[in-house]
């Protein structure tokens, strides 16, 4: 079973803005839209390359090497190349901090 850890400070990031952090050994993508926060995976299942550095369109991160497009409300792929989703976990906030949880094998 996994714990939560903080990846950064509720008022760390503005809008727009992301943080990658490392859990429990899988890079994962923290993004601040509209005030809330999301976590996905850090990995474009198309071809293994890193999605954070991507353009932010909406609710939609897009892989900076192909183009391939990603809900980081549910990790669902939006366009191809890719077809395979990427991996959503979960985010709290306690005491002002922004935690994450990989949850795959709990």
């Amino acid at each position: 079973m996994s714990d939560w850890i903080n990846v950064a400070a509720q008022t760390a990031l503005a809008d727009g803005e992301h943080i990658v952090a490392d859990i429990d050994g899988t890079d994962v993508a923290v993004f601040k839209i509209d005030g809330q926060f999301y976590a996905i995976e850090d990995i474009c299942t198309h071809d293994g390359a890193e999605l954070a550095s991507g353009e932010l369109d909406g609710f939609e991160i897009i892989c900076p090497r192909h183009g391939a497009r990603f809900c980081v409300k549910t990790g669902a792929v939006k366009s191809p190349p890719a077809y395979e989703n990427i991996a959503c976990f979960p985010i709290r906030i306690e005491k002002d901090q922004v935690q994450v949880k990989d949850d795959r094998w709990d």
